[in-house]
């Protein structure tokens, strides 16, 4: 009798993890924007390594669709933009954005790296 409430209670345990993580990827590839249905005007690859990004500034156009990258050379770094509402973006992630709002933008390194962390900043200038 134990065994048939044991048996029962995996399935149905399986049943509800399969139908969560179904779920899940469903609602992430209907919310992601196709980049095949935007045309890419540029990318811009952000590469970031122990308390430094690999450039000051990253110039992009105002109003064209870019794809922005971040590749972690060392260490483990995400991130975060000042004033934009760009999502996070962490190690690996790339995100097509377009801004039509011209001006300087502060992104900086949203994830604790080190002793150095506080300075890893860098500026998103948009022309």
């Amino acid at each position: 009798m134990h065994r048939i409430t044991w048996v029962s209670v995996m399935i149905v345990a399986h049943v509800i993890l399969l139908t969560a993580c179904g779920a899940s990827n469903n609602e992430k590839a209907e919310s992601a924007p196709s980049e095949q249905s935007t045309t890419i005007a540029d990318e811009v690859v952000i590469k970031a390594a122990n308390w430094k990004f690999d450039k000051a500034e990253y110039r992009i156009k105002k109003g064209e669709a870019v794809k922005l990258t971040l590749e972690s050379e060392s260490g483990v770094h995400s991130i975060a933009f000042k004033g934009l509402g760009i999502k996070e973006l962490r190690s690996g992630d790339s995100e097509v954005v377009t801004i039509n709002e011209a001006g300087t933008y502060e992104l900086f390194c949203n994830t604790m790296c080190g002793s150095g962390h506080a300075n890893m900043k860098a500026k998103l200038i948009v022309e």
